[in-house]
């Protein structure tokens, strides 16, 4: 393993991290068309992550309610940890490793996608919450840090980041979403060129 210095090492290790994920390119293409889909025939994602990784899942969320680049339609994208009355409320009354399994059982529905961002790939919360996602039919995606992982495991596909530090995989999880907004945008613009309206 490379050691870089601070700061500026900082930016090398994201280079270098980045060069590998580029092979990745593939997975965030089919993610991106299955959710345009998805959601363009009314289906719903729902998104979950701690931390850091709950802005990149509510960063997903709002990329599709409102926008990514150009103007669109409005689709059904919601970021579990934000109802914060919710969170806390079922974390009281059924302990932290409900909080997301709980909300995916009221919202999920079969054929919805569920994207659960860990980068340690090893949160009991979310663990839980992709065997209540596939108990539910639903669809459950998993970006990660390094392979193997729990939560790989535990998920139907993962997008698992090879990188050293927390800030560069979750910098890569943020660059996933992007792709991931790109390639539904683009779904949907081929859909409407068809004349089928949404995807």
């Amino acid at each position: 393993m490379t050691v870089h210095p601070p700061v500026v090492g900082h930016c090398d290790e994201l280079q270098d991290a980045l060069a590998a994920f580029r092979g990745s390119a593939h997975i965030t293409q089919r993610w991106g068309e299955r959710l345009a889909a998805v959601l363009g025939g009314g289906g719903r994602l729902l998104a979950a992550g701690n931390g850091g990784s709950a802005a990149q899942a509510q960063h997903l969320t709002a990329e599709l309610v409102g926008r990514y680049r150009d103007d669109r339609p409005p689709f059904s994208a919601i970021a579990l940890h934000a109802d914060t009355s919710s969170t806390t409320a079922i974390a009281n009354d059924y302990g932290v490793d409900e909080v997301f399994a709980r909300q995916v059982r009221a919202h999920g529905r079969g054929g919805d996608v569920l994207m659960l961002l860990s980068t340690s790939g090893a949160s009991a919360n979310l663990l839980s919450a992709a065997d209540a996602g596939r108990a539910a039919g639903m669809r459950v995606w998993a970006l990660t840090g390094c392979d193997p992982n729990p939560l790989m495991a535990g998920s139907d596909e993962a997008l698992c980041v090879a990188a050293a530090s927390t800030a560069t995989v979750q910098e890569l999880h943020l660059v996933a979403v992007h792709m991931i907004c790109a390639a539904f945008d683009a779904a949907l613009d081929r859909a409407v060129r068809r004349g089928g309206g949404h995807a």
